[in-house]
């Protein structure tokens, strides 16, 4: 039984590893190749579900809203410390900063965290429940 549900968590982590990595790649094309508040919005919304991946990768037994608030509390930090400033200097010294913390606040990126993240969140109950009945049955 134990060892089932360590290949379970297994399981679970490659495949949301391997979601992340095609959420970073579609993150990446939304902001080379879009622009405009559609794509902006889109791409804060990626950013969390992002977060979302790597928070439920390292924990993988986590209830899904724990991992989804957790995911809008990360990216709602990030966000909150552009008002420093510091992510914005940092990015001008070396671009790829402003991937990973933005360069400057715009309370509009907090809403699309918390609707990527409720949608990601949403999905992850649904895949969990489905994963649980099969094993049930």
């Amino acid at each position: 039984m134990c060892s089932e549900r360590n290949t379970t968590v297994r399981t679970r982590r490659r495949r949301l590893l391997i979601a992340a990595v095609l959420v970073v790649v579609a993150g990446l094309a939304v902001h080379l190749l879009g622009s405009g508040p559609v794509a902006d919005f889109a791409g804060d919304a990626l950013y969390a579900v992002m977060m979302y991946l790597v928070i439920a990768t390292v924990f993988a037994r986590a209830a899904s809203w724990v991992i989804g608030a957790a995911a809008v509390v990360v990216c709602t930090l990030i966000e909150v410390f552009q008002l420093t400033g510091l992510p914005g200097v940092w990015a001008e010294a070396f671009w790829p900063v402003r991937l990973v913390l933005g360069a400057g606040f715009d309370a509009r990126d907090l809403i699309a965290y918390a609707v990527g993240a409720a949608v990601v969140t949403a999905c992850d109950l649904i895949l969990r429940r489905r994963s649980r009945a099969r094993q049930a049955a």
